[in-house]
């Protein structure tokens, strides 16, 4: 019995000290990973249109985050328009015979559109309130102070300029570079290997990243941003995704190894790179508005914007490479 206890002690204090080292629950990491990655494999066993609803339901998810964490830095955005405008955009750039027209135009609109919006301060119930109070009894003095949750007694407001400028950031960030995701599911013949590409390699890459940091980072890559990243976790992340991308390669086009034997290096290093580049824009945005995760959605992962940031960052790149090499 003693044994026991001592065994479930030490198994406990295993994981307490592995959690310290990622700095996040990895049970929890862990199961809400593979519920995500059983759902994503599902949608495109199904097929790329169950994809594409499922790539519209994450971006307003992520979409409502930012509606969140801006209000708590006491700016707005119109989450509405947004929604309508963002599932606009990538339904039309997927289901359109013009795909880059068709994106172009309706992210120039959106622009318009959400601009307008902006301009007019909605409110949005109580849901918003209660998300914004919940996420203010973790925020620091400051946010707590500027929070439009709190802009009838507040002594600093922003003006509305401030709010269409970023509620035009919101449009650059989600709709249009998710828009390069639907884009790559359009050409060459290779939807499914180019929807695992780019959706599972940055997470891939994040996962090398994360141990290769907890038990080798010594090197710290830029400790004002985001002090937990370290050179040898970027080593990691590339050579996970590049480990990655030299299996989907491998199954996916084996008869063009002679002649395109270097892409799966090329990815790795942009995945690594961009994707951690992605991570640290991300972690300036949430020290600036003062949270440490942009929400709660997703056990051991914080919100769906966390889980995102470095997908939508190497979408465009990814989406240009396959189309140049001809995957």
């Amino acid at each position: 019995m003693d044994k026991h206890v001592e065994h479930d002690g030490n198994a406990d204090e295993t994981i307490e000290e592995i959690n310290k080292k990622t700095g996040r629950n990895m049970p929890q990491a862990i199961a809400t990973a593979v519920v995500l990655i059983a759902i994503i494999i599902a949608c495109l066993a199904i097929s790329m249109d169950v994809f594409m609803v499922l790539l519209v339901v994450f971006m307003i998810l992520a979409l409502w985050e930012l509606r969140v964490d801006f209000a708590i830095a006491g700016m707005h955005i119109p989450v509405v328009m947004l929604w309508i405008c963002s599932t606009v955009t990538l339904l039309a750039t997927y289901y359109s015979p013009w795909h880059v027209s068709a994106m172009a135009l309706c992210i120039m609109l959106s622009i318009v559109l959400v601009t307008l919006s902006a301009t007019a301060n909605f409110s949005f119930g109580d849901r918003l309130s209660m998300e914004v109070e919940r996420k203010l009894a973790q925020t620091n003095a400051g946010a707590r102070l500027e929070s439009s949750f709190n802009h009838g007694s507040a002594t600093i407001q922003h003006s509305r300029l401030t709010s269409v400028a970023v509620s035009v950031f919101a449009v650059l960030y989600i709709p249009l570079i998710a828009s390069f995701i639907a884009l790559s599911l359009t050409f060459h013949g290779h939807a499914f290997a180019h929807a695992i590409m780019i959706v599972f390699l940055p997470a891939l890459s994040d996962t090398g990243g994360l141990f290769a940091g907890a038990w080798f980072g010594k090197h710290k890559l830029s400790p004002r941003i985001s002090p937990k990243k370290s050179v040898e976790g970027l080593l990691g992340s590339i050579l996970f995704a590049m480990a990655g991308a030299f299996a989907i390669f491998a199954c996916t086009y084996p008869s063009l190894w002679a002649s395109r034997w270097w892409v799966p290096i090329v990815v790795g290093v942009l995945m690594g790179v961009v994707g951690t580049f992605g991570d640290l824009c991300a972690s300036m945005l949430k020290r600036d508005i003062g949270i440490k995760d942009m929400g709660h959605l997703l056990k051991g992962h914080g919100g769906v914007m966390d889980r995102v940031d470095s997908i939508l960052l190497t979408a465009p790149f990814m989406m240009a490479l396959l189309y140049v090499t001809g995957l």
